[in-house]
């Protein structure tokens, strides 16, 4: 079975939006930066100012601002879920409705009954 494991929202500045968000919601914090991510981020010509990804940690589920070049009309945000292997989730997605919209990497992009669009990622160590 799925869980929720972040929540993403897509976002102009993802910094300043991870920032309010953490200061809106009881023991969340923006996520910080340690001196490897610092420096990969410099690598890439970005700052934790501008990382175009920013996480927030609380209570709940993870929160994940990402950048995006334009705000799409009516969707703002999207689930992230992680359960057992990703094919085994995908497949009984499907059997519940969802249609695969394309596959990645580490996830799959998925639409339920109506059209929303999610990810499955895979599970994680």
């Amino acid at each position: 079975m799925a869980r929720i494991r972040e929540i993403v929202i897509d976002s102009r500045h993802p910094a300043s939006l991870a920032r309010f968000w953490a200061g809106v919601l009881a023991g969340y914090e923006v996520r910080a930066y340690d001196a490897a991510e610092i420096a990969r981020l410099a690598g890439l010509g970005l700052t934790p100012e501008t990382d175009p990804s920013v996480m927030v940690d609380g209570p709940g589920p993870m929160l994940c601002f990402q950048q995006v070049a334009e705000l799409a009309p009516g969707r703002r945000m999207h689930l992230d879920i992680v359960g057992g292997p990703r094919a085994d989730e995908v497949a009984r997605i499907v059997a519940l409705g969802g249609t695969v919209r394309d596959t990645h990497g580490d996830h799959t992009v998925m639409l339920d009954p109506e059209g929303a669009a999610f990810c499955v990622q895979d599970p994680r160590e």
